[in-house]
């Protein structure tokens, strides 16, 4: 690669998690490639921006989730489609990556394809193929030049499916797991006085809403039940502590809930045992040696939809990184207070259900591992190595 040629990079994020991926990514492509030779465009939004990225338009345009709120806004997220194409097309950049939110970003990287098919594009996030719709795996080949894959089983799964050339990268998780795994003596499982509890109904406003009455009503159960009191902690992202506390108010069970990124990892390192929603927390969870009953709750819409679509054989993170069902899960009408009570109860000792489930996560760290790069660095070497096949063929 010409190593003193400008180049020109655009990333298009489409929610909070991509634009802290694509901030680490753009720091690790200025150590690789040199800042003063690198000019950033795209969409992104506060973490971006503090790395130099100059948004097209705020991120909160396009950050909607679940079926009902992306129909309330369609109107305003395809026009930021057809915008974000446009000035992709017009600045011709040496590469564009599209990070996750497949709804946005995958429609922006087809518009551009078909329009400038010499910009090569990179897709950091697999959308779960795996999971639901595999079809789209296929798809992606016409569109996405490589796939920056954060789960180890994925190039696997692309391969199968027919999707683009794809390259594990490393979840940035792996990078943390200092800060939420604990140091001998910090969890209270082998001490005298309560056990703590972690109790973590969603990051969404629609998850907190189906799932925080049966998880109060799981705790009465299980404070009936428990041979040995425990204390709980709800971990909350901001816009939802308000309702976490409101919903929680009439728990038979004392309830602590923390705000801020420090505070949650500290409930980690203490935390004995978890009730939770499905989503990245349960990978959280794992990495973090914690045993963990698993529910999850959509409307009946949702489901209707959802299920025929649905072909993977767990919903939880950690379990299909571990290739089995570790991890006790309960979907819709199974998820109920009898029966997550009922699971939960056997973890909160020292059980053959405790003691299976943290043998399985003890597997998490080397099947995760990727060597001595961090996932940033990685995912920046795939980019430059993009960007060196495309100089080759001009």
């Amino acid at each position: 690669m010409d190593e003193t040629r400008p180049l020109t990079i655009w990333i298009v994020s489409g929610e909070e998690s991509g634009d802290q991926l694509g901030a680490k990514l753009m720091r690790s492509l200025k150590a690789r490639l040199g800042a003063r030779r690198l000019r950033f465009g795209g969409v992104g939004g506060q973490a971006m921006a503090q790395e130099g990225l100059d948004s097209l338009f705020p991120l909160h345009d396009i950050a909607v989730m679940g079926i009902v709120a992306v129909i309330g806004r369609l109107p305003t997220v395809l026009n930021r489609i057809r915008v974000t194409a446009d000035a992709v097309v017009a600045a011709d950049p040496d590469c564009l990556v599209i990070i996750d939110s497949p709804d946005f970003t995958h429609r922006v990287a087809k518009a551009v394809r078909k329009r400038a098919p010499q910009i090569p594009i990179v897709d950091y996030v697999s959308p779960s193929v795996w999971a639901w719709r595999p079809g789209r795996a296929a798809k992606m080949r016409v569109y996405v030049d490589h796939l920056m894959a954060l789960l180890p089983f994925e190039p696997e799964a692309h391969r199968r499916l027919g999707g683009p050339p794809t390259t594990y990268v490393g979840h940035p998780l792996i990078e943390r797991v200092g800060e939420f795994r604990p140091v001998e003596g910090e969890r209270s499982l082998q001490r005298e006085g309560p056990l703590n509890l972690l109790v973590l109904p969603g990051s969404r406003r629609s998850e907190v809403n189906r799932l925080l009455d049966i998880f109060g009503r799981t705790l009465a159960l299980l404070q009936e039940r428990s041979p040995r009191p425990f204390a709980v902690t709800i971990p909350a992202v901001p816009h939802l502590v308000q309702d976490i506390r409101d919903g929680a108010a009439s728990w038979s069970v004392t309830t602590r809930i923390v705000e801020g990124e420090a505070a949650k990892w500290q409930a980690f390192r203490s935390a004995d045992a978890a009730l939770a929603a499905s989503g990245t927390v349960t990978l959280e969870l794992g990495l973090s040696g914690i045993p963990m009953v698993v529910a999850y709750k959509v409307s009946k819409i949702e489901e209707t939809i959802l299920r025929p679509l649905i072909k993977a054989q767990s919903i939880v993170l950690t379990n299909l990184v571990l290739g089995e069902n570790a991890i006790p899960e309960f979907i819709q009408d199974d998820c109920t207070p009898e029966t997550l009570a009922t699971t939960l109860l056997p973890l909160l000792s020292s059980t053959p259900e405790r003691r299976r489930q943290e043998a399985a996560l003890r597997r998490l760290d080397d099947l995760m591992r990727i060597g001595d790069e961090a996932p940033s660095e990685r995912a920046a070497r795939i980019v430059a190595e993009v960007l060196e096949r495309r100089q080759a063929r001009a």
